[in-house]
């Protein structure tokens, strides 16, 4: 069995601050930790370290509190209690406590792509003017993948009736698998879900039935309840973030390779800052378009400055730069080091990886945090409704507060970084395959003659216990010098611009193979493909290269990797790709540990049924030469050059 060490966090206190070089190996990151040091501002690395000791059961996954007869828990050392009151041991008790993370990070993702489908169900309907169908082709292309007949039809027509078949993967009666697994996902990859009886058959009823199962007297066998866990993480991937992404770009419009800087200097002193965050496009993209407006930008000079800036955090930041080319602050642990810049005039947050911490914070400051949707209120920010219906009233009045809190900013207190860097991003599925003139051949040719060696997805989150960025950088950096192409979403994705990974000039950094393709077709050795929930860009892209091979994606030269994730969201991914048949790498250790029969199955045994496993190893170092070994085997299965 893989034994993996409990290690404790990396940041530390320096005299009695938190070591900013402890704590990140981004410049501007650092000048403002020292800033809050200074100054007594919390960020989450306070937080952190005021935290330690944490709660050694939890680490290791064996408290249990999901009914009145606890809080229970099992002594890993054998010298205490071994069964909760119910009588469920480690192994049912690490199980169910992983199953429901499982449920909340498929819940979180599905029901954002709920949120869009309830847009594109007012477009399809008539229902709004602040919306539209923006990439026709992409419609015509979901409906025939679908079954709806498209020609001689407008896209209203055909979005119509496409609406209810996308509301039928929410949640229907029946066993019939969900509509659009059947579609896209790869021919061996259903057969090996169909055989272990995992075909998911509706997201909320998967949720749903971990829910159920994980209740107290229900199921208490950790390998049936993991395979529940598949199942709903299955159609969070091909299903639940899938939709999401294929009907923003629906909406929006699919991305194309951009330009664009990042850091925390892309904020201006002359202009009113907005920074949007959280992560549903629905808002985000709105608000670019008002504040981008000529009403705005007059409005804004009027009470003293010059314009309207909106820049992005997190992974809404990603969705308007992947398709306006906005700027970034950063990614999700930036979040409060934006606002101590003391330039910001609004956050505006949908929800999603939004600190609560934020309103505290902002009341140092003259920021002002808007939460905007009725599943996420934060005590002290300010609330202003976004209605899809009416969509630029909203985003209107929301703008409006940003611009006329300019002239309270204290512009004694402003400290905004100079640190910003270039950067590509919009790379999807559509965009790359027209990079490659059209279809797959030239990536396959690549992996065949070992050009490229293999493909690596790198996602996920910041975690304070570990250098913000340091994992994600170096395992990227260790892949590309080895030939192979990384791919990648989320805050990676925003680690990676920051750090240069998504210039033509970071092609000097590959390995001579991946080096010579990356200047033949003019691309970064690292792609932006979106936000976390466009990991779904990455399976199709894996499940069109085993289908054009005639193979399962489990014997791809392929991998993920997930080095500072944190959210339950990240657990749902990690599970859907395993499931899928990819090896992937988590950074920071899951609460498992206190089960060995469950550690077991998830990284060893899920090979043997699903083609993937996880992998953990929170040295990045370790981490990408395990990932390049394992690439390397899958390519003498493939009889490949190696």
């Amino acid at each position: 069995m893989v034994k993996v060490e409990l290690l404790p966090t990396k940041v530390s206190w320096k005299n009695g601050k938190v070591d900013p070089e402890k704590a990140t190996i981004n410049p501007a990151a650092a000048e403002l930790i020292e800033l809050a040091n200074r100054e007594g501002y919390e960020t989450a690395w306070h937080r952190l370290l005021q935290q330690e000791p944490q709660c050694g059961f939890g680490l290791l996954g064996v408290c249990c509190r999901n009914c009145a007869l606890g809080p229970c828990r099992i002594d890993p050392f054998g010298n205490g209690p071994k069964r909760g009151v119910c009588g469920a041991d480690a192994d049912t008790i690490v199980a169910r406590n992983i199953l429901r993370m499982i449920a909340a990070g498929a819940a979180a993702h599905s029901d954002h792509a709920r949120d869009i489908l309830q847009v594109f169900q007012y477009v399809a309907e008539g229902k709004t003017k602040s919306y539209k169908i923006t990439d026709s082709e992409k419609l015509r292309w979901l409906a025939k993948a679908l079954g709806v007949p498209v020609d001689g039809r407008t896209d209203q027509e055909i979005a119509k009736d496409l609406v209810p078949i996308l509301a039928a993967e929410f949640g229907k009666f029946g066993d019939e698998p969900l509509k659009f697994i059947e579609a896209l996902a790869p021919s061996k990859r259903k057969e090996v879900w169909s055989k272990l009886g995992v075909m998911p058959r509706a997201i909320d009823r998967e949720v749903n039935e971990i829910m159920h199962r994980t209740h107290m007297g229900v199921d208490a066998d950790p390998v049936n309840l993991t395979l529940q866990g598949v199942r709903a993480a299955l159609a969070d991937g091909w299903s639940g973030s899938m939709m999401a992404t294929i009907l923003s770009d629906i909406l929006f419009g699919t991305p194309k390779p951009i330009k664009y800087n990042i850091n925390l200097g892309v904020l201006r002193e002359d202009a009113v800052n907005i920074v949007v965050h959280g992560h549903n496009p629905v808002l985000s993209m709105k608000i670019v378009q008002v504040a981008w407006s000529k009403e705005m930008q007059e409005l804004a000079k009027k009470y003293g400055a010059n314009g309207v800036n909106v820049v992005g955090m997190c992974c809404t930041g990603n969705e308007v730069l992947m398709r306006q080319g906005i700027p970034i602050a950063g990614n999700m642990l930036l979040q409060e080091l934006a606002i101590i810049t003391g330039a910001v005039e609004a956050v505006i947050a949908d929800y999603q990886c939004v600190m609560p911490s934020l309103a505290t914070l902002a009341e140092c400051f003259h920021t002002k945090l808007i939460t905007t949707e009725p599943k996420m209120k934060i005590p002290g920010a300010i609330h202003v409704e976004f209605d899809p219906k009416n969509a630029d009233e909203a985003a209107k009045e929301i703008v409006r507060i940003a611009i006329e809190n300019f002239p309270r900013r204290n512009k004694a207190r402003v400290k905004i970084p100079k640190h910003k860097t270039e950067a590509m991003a919009g790379y999807s599925v559509e965009a790359l395959l027209q990079i490659l003139g059209g279809s797959l051949d030239p990536l396959i040719q690549a992996l065949k003659e070992g050009t490229i060696k293999g493909v690596v997805g790198i996602v996920g989150c910041n975690n304070p216990k570990v250098k913000q960025n340091y994992n994600l950088i170096t395992v990227t950096k260790k892949l590309i010098e080895n030939d192979i192409l990384v791919v990648g979403t989320g805050c990676w994705a925003h680690a990676a611009a920051t750090h240069g990974f998504f210039t033509l000039e970071a092609a000097e950094m590959a390995g001579p193979g991946l080096k010579k393709v990356c200047k033949a077709l003019g691309i970064p050795p690292a792609i932006h493909m979106g936000s976390c929930v466009d990991c779904s860009r990455i399976l199709l892209v894996l499940g069109a290269l085993a289908d054009a091979l005639g193979v399962d994606i489990s014997d791809l030269p392929a991998a993920g990797s997930a080095p500072e994730w944190f959210s339950e969201k990240a657990v749902s991914i990690g599970t859907y790709f395993v499931a899928s048949g990819v090896l992937v790498h988590l950074g920071v250790v899951p609460p498992v540990l206190g089960s060995p029969n469950v550690t077991k199955l998830l990284t060893e045994d899920a090979e043997k049924i699903l083609g993937g496993k996880f992998y953990v190893e929170p040295d990045p170092e370790k981490a990408a030469e395990t990932i390049i070994n394992h690439i390397i085997e899958k390519r003498k299965k493939l009889g490949w050059p190696t």
